[in-house]
């Protein structure tokens, strides 16, 4: 596999599981795709028919309010919780794939995207012949509310996160963490890490109609003093390294994969969205450059490293 080409999946590769939210069983089904496609997400019927499709980009996010939903304004939402499987797709380094999904959101699992891992690394990815395209930042750019900000800035070498929260609750506190977006670092230090919600907050959720699937089987639960899983947490700062995994995720929706930094403080899906929102729509601000082809072998987890740019394949309001 060589680090400029363009990726896909090796064969498809299923996942079944419950929404978090709407509580409904759900089949999400990955398939291989030709160059160029992305990642475009198909809705299935109750017969398994392709219903809608929808492209996963930034345009076509309808909501951010506890997940990040995909859909239009003629038709409204297609599926929701993307941001897990986008984050696989992203952290693993796979360009194409078509998402079959038979349910109105994406299956939660176990709360993290390791699921999503393992069903990938069960079918492989393979390069295709032609090169990988990046959306290169190329000025900073910074969305503020409050004492919440977020900011990509130009960054050469790939995509880096940098991610910090801070609760008032002595389970969490402030939190950080750093990182280069490469496939052994995404298994390694975020793939793993579970969503978290608060018990204060539960009737609050499920009187809104959200978190109806949600347990101690794919959910963080904090209660006034204490963790509520008796297995306790996977990492000592799971709850950034999920905020981070979810940064990931809505990031993934620029398009092409990121050359650039992103720095967020106290942000979430809104923040994140915001923030893309804000770079997409300044022609300035971006660009898409084209992987010089390189004959070396990429290093093991690194097919999607940012090796070799030339020139601008064509410039943002192109």
């Amino acid at each position: 596999m060589k680090a400029g080409k363009q990726t896909t999946l090796g064969a498809r590769a299923t996942v079944s599981g419950v929404g978090v939210h709407s509580g409904l069983p759900v089949t999400l089904t990955m398939h291989p795709a030709d160059a160029g496609t992305g990642v475009v997400f198909v809705r299935l019927d109750a017969q398994g028919r392709p219903e809608r499709e929808i492209r996963a980009h930034a345009r076509f996010v309808t909501a951010t309010e506890l997940a990040t939903v995909l859909g239009d304004d003629t038709s409204g939402p297609c599926v929701s919780t993307i941001e897990h499987i986008m984050a696989t797709l992203c952290g693993l380094g796979v360009d194409n794939a078509v998402v079959e999904i038979d349910g109105v959101e994406a299956p939660i699992m176990d709360g993290s995207a390791a699921a999503f891992v393992d069903a990938i690394d069960q079918v492989g990815i393979v390069a295709l012949p032609e090169a990988r395209r990046y959306t290169k930042v190329l000025k900073p750019i910074r969305v503020s509310k409050g004492d919440a900000y977020g900011e990509l800035t130009p960054y050469d070498r790939g995509f880096r996160v940098d991610v910090t929260i801070d609760f008032p609750h002595p389970m969490i506190g402030r939190q950080a963490i750093a990182l280069e977006v490469e496939a052994a670092t995404f298994r390694r230090e975020i793939a793993r890490a579970r969503t978290f919600g608060f018990m204060k907050d539960v009737s609050k959720l499920w009187s809104a109609g959200y978190a109806l699937g949600a347990s101690l089987e794919n959910t963080l639960v904090v209660a006034e003093d204490r963790l509520l899983n008796p297995e306790g947490l996977r990492y000592a700062d799971e709850f950034v390294r999920h905020k981070a995994l979810d940064a990931i995720g809505d990031l993934a929706l620029a398009g092409a994969p990121l050359l650039g930094a992103y720095k967020s403080v106290r942000g979430g899906h809104k923040l994140n969205h915001a923030v893309l929102c804000a770079l997409i729509a300044d022609p300035t601000a971006w660009t898409v450059v084209e992987a010089k082809a390189d004959t070396r072998p990429a290093r093991r987890g690194q097919a999607g490293a940012a090796a070799g740019l030339a020139a601008p394949a064509y410039r943002a309001d192109a």
